[in-house]
């Protein structure tokens, strides 16, 4: 079990996420208001223990930085594959991808030299929407 440290949107993509009070998760779309709403990889997941770690590196980077939907704890992406449900707050999401091919214009790697996002985010399908808050239980689901 893991717990959401923090929510995050951009109005435009290309550009880092903000954190916010709360989102919310619509069924079959992604996140209301954020610029990937409708994509591909619905909802984007990133454990803070991983920014935690980058910080070594860039000490000013925070939850929202990767383009991360949902900052968590407690929860890793080697504990996740895709196929895999879990609830996050009132929503659930199914996991569809883990990681992704990381651009090269991304500013975290033009700065440190790699980013964590092609190995660690976790990407979701929303299978029932919801509010999503920071403080909010993620629980895994059986299979």
């Amino acid at each position: 079990m893991g717990t959401v440290q923090a929510v995050n949107i951009s109005d435009r993509k290309g550009e880092r996420k903000h954190e916010v009070e709360s989102i919310t998760l619509v069924e079959d779309f992604g996140v209301e208001h954020d610029a990937h709403g409708g994509s591909g990889r619905q909802v984007s997941l990133l454990a803070f223990e991983r920014i935690e770690d980058m910080k070594k590196e860039l000490d000013t980077l925070k939850a929202g930085d990767f383009a991360e939907n949902i900052t968590t704890t407690g929860v890793a992406a080697s504990e996740l594959a895709p196929g895999m449900r879990l609830t996050v707050g009132e929503a659930e999401l199914e996991i569809t991808q883990i990681g992704k091919t990381c651009h090269h214009g991304c500013a975290i790697r033009q700065q440190v030299g790699y980013c964590i996002m092609p190995k660690e985010g976790v990407f979701g399908r929303v299978v029932r929407g919801g509010v999503v808050k920071r403080g909010d239980r993620i629980e895994i689901l059986g299979d």
